[in-house]
């Protein structure tokens, strides 16, 4: 190799190193599945690592302001597992997923400071470095807001930003070592309240992509609805949808090829006080167990006391029991084919979706696969 080609390849590393990991324009969409550590053992012989480009491992905690794996015989074990499915996929990420519904109350505290961020993002990325991974997300729930027991305050906002820029700093750092490049995501939900907390046009430069989490519109009441849905219904004011999710991260400086469109592999039920499933608002009476889309599939779907419904305008299914009363909301494969071909025309990065073993039997995924 001459020294002017040497010059140039030297120059396309830092370039990578700098940037993260970027996918050419003709490179397969993002699929990225969302894998529960927190459970235990994960059965990596039942993941189709052919069909996905990206595993997030969820979750990493935090404790005493660094990055802590919770049951360290076990992750490091799943990690190890994990990583064995690059045999069938050479071009699989592997990325540990900090954080999530029940472990982000002590993001705020852990990146409070300069010197707390410093020793935050070097306990995250000294996992990477120990396990041989491809990169952290950070799924903080939520900067500025409440989540379940959270701290939060409004420093965070800045911090947010600060937070990612450390991450990018270390990883680059790290790339010099091991001349690999690694990538730096976050999971942010699709309501319009997190960009009062958040800068993200000052956020996304330090990042590779978005996981929008573009499901749970619905969760604990009073009313119910469509969770997952990719537009509105057109019957309720202001409704949230995945089209609507995307919409607001354009609005907010975000680029289109930097959002990752979410999929639920798992469905949402509620109890109706009236027997119209139609009738708005859909007022409930308790929330039921929804369960992954397999049970949905195989157990309701083909249940005589449940009737599927296709809301044309939302793109989304939903099923109704009339003698119990109870509305399911959920993805099943015509809404997967809807969310597939809007990321192909609107240009974003691709799908991702929580959870992988929520739909064991590979319903979901196998329509993704067929759309991408």
């Amino acid at each position: 190799m001459n020294r002017l080609s040497v010059l140039l390849a030297s120059s396309l590393l830092v370039l990578c190193f700098l940037g993260g990991f970027r996918p050419s324009p003709n490179a397969k969409p993002i699929v990225l599945a969302y894998v529960g550590g927190f459970r235990g053992l994960v059965d990596t012989d039942r993941i189709e690592g052919e069909k996905i480009t990206h595993i997030n491992y969820a979750f990493v905690d935090i404790k005493a302001n660094r990055a802590w794996l919770h049951n360290l015989t076990t992750d490091t074990t799943n990690f190890r597992k994990l990583n064995t499915l690059k045999r069938r996929n050479p071009d699989l990420k592997i990325l540990i997923s900090i954080g999530g519904w029940a472990w982000s109350e002590n993001f705020s505290d852990a990146v409070l400071t300069d010197t707390s961020r410093a020793a935050f993002a070097a306990s995250a990325v000294d996992i990477v470095r120990q396990y041989d991974l491809d990169g952290i997300d950070i799924d903080w729930e939520y900067p500025g807001m409440k989540g379940e027991d959270n701290v939060f305050r409004p420093e965070d906002k800045e911090n947010f930003t600060l937070l990612f820029k450390a991450l990018r700093e270390g990883l680059n750092g790290l790339a010099t070592q091991t001349r690999k490049s690694y990538l730096v995501t976050t999971a942010l939900p699709g309501f319009e309240g997190i960009f009062t907390h958040t800068n993200m046009a000052e956020v996304h430069p330090y990042l590779d992509f978005i996981n929008v989490m573009s499901y749970d519109f619905y969760t604990g009441g009073p009313t119910a609805g469509h969770h997952t849905n990719l537009y509105p219904s057109g019957k309720v004011a202001n409704e949230s949808s995945g089209d609507r999710a995307v919409q607001l991260y354009r609005q907010a400086g975000v680029p289109a090829e930097k959002l990752v469109l979410g999929i639920a592999f798992y469905g949402r039920a509620w109890r109706l006080q009236t027997p119209d499933p139609e009738a708005h608002p859909r007022t409930i009476q308790k929330v039921e167990r929804g369960g992954g889309y397999t049970f949905i599939k195989d157990s309701l779907l083909t249940n005589p006391a449940y009737r599927r419904y296709w809301d044309r305008r939302a793109k989304a299914p939903y099923l109704y029991g009339a003698e119990n009363q109870i509305f399911f909301s959920f993805d099943d494969e015509q809404s997967v084919r809807a969310k597939c071909r809007y990321v192909k025309k609107k240009g974003l990065a691709g799908v991702m979706f929580w959870e992988y073993f929520s739909d064991p039997k590979g319903y979901l995924l196998s329509e993704i696969d067929r759309q991408f």
